[in-house]
């Protein structure tokens, strides 16, 4: 029997076909969401489900942005109502950093990471080495369940523990990765540090941050074959590579569009802009979910023979928010650290990645020179709050820009 190419014939369906079955399957989400929650029927009060029949009609609709859902939620704990099962029947519920609260449920592969997956090569019988977290955000049971959809054997490695998780490489074997693409280098760095062969690696499916070109060239040369997806927590998987890396194949189970950024109104196609996700997922139908993140739509299709649009790949944030070593960063965040020390007078937080390594580091503005007991507070208030480490630097008042910003993304993508 000859090898499958696609993960399933949804991927080459003609264009219309696959509009017109997305749109239909859009307007029965809609109208089960608005008959089964009360948050959705007032959400979408005044809108007929019927007339939601092309991106037009779409358009006209609300973006939900995740500051919504976390005032949703606030009010009616733990998901705002907008979900069809109740918390209870639920399988799974995550908070991510915000807080930020998410549903789950284990049948089928929820988040459709699968896909992802099968186009970076992983296949029946793989043994996949997980790295992203399983600690109250849902990133590894995003990647592990899309590796059973491919009939993959999954290590739950998790985040952390460099040395033990090098000797579980050695000991375990497994041929194929999925994690941020910085650890999969520290890992790599640190094994050929201690003398170990993990040559077993050679396939990798990496997220939650910027694939730069020269750390893609770098795992090749290690004969680690990787290509990159995009999704979040709430709508599950949005885009990925193929092994025809020229932009990211839009998923089959949601409708992107690209809009003004902050707003709401699509874009020409080619112009960047905010992506904003329709889920096809009748237990969270989030429609217009605004992502946040910046691309565009490349014209044309796949020369890997898959039919759906393509987006350019992550190009920024359209606010302040970012994300650093897969995990989040707010705005409010740094505001919360700051609060905890009334030494501080303003703060920036600036990202940087030398040699593509991610740092921060809390720019703070204090009256008096800070101190190391003082650094090493507000440093544990950084871990505590952001859950990553970041350096603190004092400055002197009134020297930083006053121009609102609390983080500043310096880094560059090489």
């Amino acid at each position: 029997m000859a090898a499958r190419e696609f993960y399933d014939n949804l991927e080459t369906r003609d264009p219309e076909g696959r509009e017109a079955a997305q749109f239909a399957a859009l307007r029965e989400q809609m109208a089960a969401a608005k008959a089964a929650s009360p948050a959705w029927a007032k959400l979408h009060d005044g809108i007929e489900p019927g007339d939601v029949t092309s991106r037009e009609a779409l358009a006209a609709l609300p973006v939900i942005r995740k500051s919504a859902l976390t005032e949703r939620q606030a009010v009616e704990p733990p998901l705002g109502g907008l979900t069809t099962l109740s918390p209870g029947e639920l399988d799974w519920i995550f908070c991510s950093p915000g807080p930020i609260f998410e549903p789950g449920v284990r049948s089928g592969d929820y988040w459709r990471m699968g896909r992802a997956l099968f186009s970076a090569g992983f296949r029946g019988g793989d043994i996949v080495y997980n790295t992203f977290a399983y600690h109250l955000t849902p990133a590894g049971h995003m990647m592990e369940t899309g590796a059973e959809a491919c009939g993959c054997a999954v290590v739950p490695g998790g985040v952390g523990n460099t040395e033990q998780q090098v000797q579980a490489l050695v000991g375990l074997k497994p041929n194929a990765y999925v994690g941020t693409p910085s650890f999969l280098r520290i890992l790599l760095e640190r094994a050929a540090e201690a003398g170990h062969d993990v040559s077993c690696l050679t396939k990798a499916a990496v997220g939650g941050e910027a694939l730069p070109p020269s750390v893609r060239a770098e795992f090749q040369e290690c004969g680690i074959a990787t290509t990159q997806s995009y999704g979040t927590a709430d709508v599950g998987l949005i885009a990925y590579e193929s092994p025809i890396p020229e932009g990211m194949i839009i998923d089959e189970g949601v409708i992107v569009e690209i809009v003004e950024p902050l707003g709401s109104a699509p874009v020409a196609e080619g112009e960047v802009g905010e992506v904003v996700v329709t889920a096809l997922n009748p237990v969270y139908p989030l429609t217009r979910f605004a992502t946040g993140d910046l691309s565009a739509i490349l014209p044309g299709h796949s020369a890997c023979g898959r039919t759906n649009s393509r987006i350019k790949g992550w190009m920024g944030r359209a606010d302040q928010t970012t994300k650093v070593r897969g995990m989040f960063v707010h705005p409010m965040q740094v505001a919360q650290v700051v609060g905890r020390h009334p030494e501080i007078s303003r703060a920036r937080l600036v990202l940087q990645n030398p040699d593509n390594r991610d740092c921060m580091t809390l720019h703070c503005e204090s009256a008096s020179d800070g101190g190391e007991r003082l650094s090493q507070a507000i440093a544990e208030s950084i871990h505590a709050v952001c859950k990553l480490h970041g350096d603190v630097i004092f400055v002197k008042p009134d020297s930083l820009p006053d121009d609102g910003k609390l983080i500043d993304d310096e880094r560059t993508w090489d």
